[in-house]
């Protein structure tokens, strides 16, 4: 099977990621939304997880990892609930990790291994656990493949990055010692820049604030009632909508009013209507510089600045000022 990314271009990938990627979880998540709720109040912010979950298993093989590593990749959010991490807002789950939870549940319900046996893989050794495959997850504040795909996938499409930006960076991406690295400090400085305008101004931009606020209450309101149950969450987005729009909750029916693509806010710290954080996402990328390896916060006041404003702005929030819904 021939792959075509706007991101990496095209790939031939392995059988079993050819089957893998027809199967019903990996399927479902074409209608689960990247940022959330965030697509009904811009339907142009409408990145998928399907879109990232191909992107990242591609990102594995540009950078030499095994196909068992693109399996993992390929995987690594088919637990993710309709709305991504709207469930965690609605739940109180600071960590953001329900669908980590629920992972292991989910995909051994699921037709995927028996694909993997199929192919002589024991999903056991392929996907419970990422800390095998380095090029797929790192913690923070390392690059990896999944940090990576993210950033660029939902900058380059909301139109933030450029084509050429997105191709000289992946052209200094490298694998060091099993962890990725870029092979130049302007490259690395480029990154984090880029990456806060995705988990700074993008993430934690009021108007997405906004609707995943608004969109996780109508989801606890709808738990609380018995509209939804936990399990109906592990649909499509679309569907989650229309059980709720069939529910007849004045509740529920009046928030989802509040979520259109004409609604207007501002950030406002001293005249507000709701306040959040976000989990705390810091990058430091490892740069080479003559010959070794090193944080570029080493080498790069301009890093250090940028991490600490970052650092400072992730614990202040945002504070959101609704003009009009």
């Amino acid at each position: 099977m021939l792959i075509s990314d706007v991101i990496y271009e095209k790939f031939t990938v392995a059988p079993v990621l050819q089957e893998l990627i027809q199967s019903n979880p990996v399927k479902r998540l074409n209608g689960v939304h990247q940022g959330g709720a965030i697509y009904l109040v811009n339907p142009e912010w409408n990145v998928t997880r399907y879109e990232h979950s191909l992107g990242v298993m591609l990102l594995i093989k540009k950078m030499g990892g095994s196909v068992e590593e693109q399996i993992a990749g390929l995987l690594h959010d088919i637990s993710h609930t309709a709305f991504s991490h709207v469930i965690d807002y609605a739940l109180d789950n600071r960590h953001e990790n329900y669908h980590e939870e629920i992972f292991e549940e989910i995909l051994v319900k699921s037709d995927v291994p028996g694909i993997l046996e199929k192919y002589g893989y024991d999903y056991r050794d392929i996907v419970l656990d990422e800390t095998k495959w380095p090029i797929l997850e790192q913690p923070a504040p390392d690059l990896c493949a999944d940090r990576v795909d993210y950033t660029l996938r939902d900058l380059f499409q909301y139109g933030v990055i450029s084509d050429d930006e997105v191709k000289s960076f992946l052209d200094s991406l490298k694998v060091v010692e099993g962890k990725m690295c870029l092979d130049s400090i302007d490259a690395a400085e480029w990154f984090v820049e880029t990456y806060y305008k995705e988990v700074i101004d993008f993430f934690l931009g009021p108007l997405n604030i906004y609707s995943n606020d608004r969109f996780a209450k109508i989801i606890k309101r709808a738990l609380e009632v018995g509209v939804l149950t936990l399990d109906d969450l592990l649909k499509q987005d679309h569907e989650v909508i229309e059980q709720l729009q069939a529910s007849q909750d004045e509740d529920i029916l009046k928030g989802l009013g509040q979520l259109n693509k004409h609604v207007k806010v501002e950030e406002n710290e001293s005249d507000y209507d709701l306040h959040r954080t976000n989990k705390v996402r810091l990058i430091d990328p490892l740069v080479q510089v003559n010959g070794s390896v090193k944080r570029v916060s080493k080498v790069s006041d301009g890093v250090k600045a940028m991490n600490q404003k970052a650092y400072e702005k992730s614990l202040r929030g945002t504070y959101v000022k609704v003009k009009s819904v």
